[in-house]
């Protein structure tokens, strides 16, 4: 038995998220089927972290084992002539039989994109969130800073959630204006059912003025849901990066295509 760790790249507009469901297209069915025509038999994906409906990821990582033996460029090549356009795996490689592509990863980073300007881009539809009102970038990084450490993140969690610990260490929150362009990138061990987007949804808020910055650390130490702690809208979101141990020896960083719009995707 061989265990195999791949990363993946994809758009998340026409799915129903990673998680494989019954009548819905889902990552995870499209990817074990393009992987299973390669292997001949059934494969079954673990991935790092499952996103939302409409997320997108610029490097997920999962694994599968199989008893199947193929190069490592077959894998790849034969599985990316299966998938459609908006899936790709970029790279492909064996590891050892206890690496596990949830478990082993030590932390995950999102980025979150906002088209902060007045016109809407054709380009960057379904991958940005536009705000017409311009956004106040220090009281969201006065805000951020509260949220930094280990803490109980009850109040930025769904009702959906089934993690059993609610307390997260959020590493970094930063927040960076490019032109029109504002990049919000979070980091943090592991992230609670709609953990990021609720940041985000806080931090737009305090942006535009519609509350202040010591709402972050009010709501925080409330633990409780409030009015002012929206769920920003899926289009903006990245899963950016995985980080596992160096023993493994996975690819650090995946190369993202640019699209047309000059400044598109923030590097950030």
């Amino acid at each position: 038995m061989r265990r195999v760790a791949l990363g993946i790249e994809y758009q998340g507009g026409a799915y129903s998220g990673w998680q494989t469901q019954a009548e819905a297209p889902s990552i995870q069915r499209v990817l074990e089927s393009a992987l299973a025509y390669v292997a001949d038999a059934p494969v079954g994906l673990i991935c790092a972290g499952r996103t939302d409906a409409g997320v997108h990821a610029r490097a997920q990582v999962a694994h599968f084992d199989s008893e199947v033996k193929r190069r490592n460029r077959a894998w790849l090549l034969g599985a990316n002539s299966r998938l459609p356009a908006d899936i790709s795996i970029q790279w492909l490689q064996p590891v050892p039989l206890h690496f596990h592509a949830r478990y082993s990863a030590l932390g995950r980073s999102y980025r979150y994109v906002v088209l902060n300007r007045a016109a809407r881009s054709a380009l960057a539809h379904g991958r940005a969130l536009l705000v017409h009102q311009r956004l106040e970038i220090e009281p969201m990084r006065a805000a951020a800073a509260s949220l930094l450490g280990e803490h109980d993140f009850s109040a930025f969690r769904s009702s959906e959630c089934q993690a059993h610990s609610p307390i997260r260490v959020l590493r970094r929150l930063a927040i960076e204006r490019s032109g029109d362009w504002v990049l919000i990138e979070l980091s943090a061990n592991a992230f609670l059912h709609h953990m990021a987007r609720n940041i985000v949804g806080l931090l737009i808020s305090i942006g535009l003025g519609r509350a202040s910055p010591a709402e972050a650390l009010s709501q925080l130490d409330s633990r409780v849901r409030t009015a002012h702690t929206i769920t920003a809208p899926a289009c903006g979101l990245y899963l950016w990066r995985v980080d596992y141990p160096p023993q493994f020896g996975l690819p650090t960083d995946s190369a993202i295509i640019q699209a047309a719009v000059p400044g598109w995707p923030p590097s950030g």
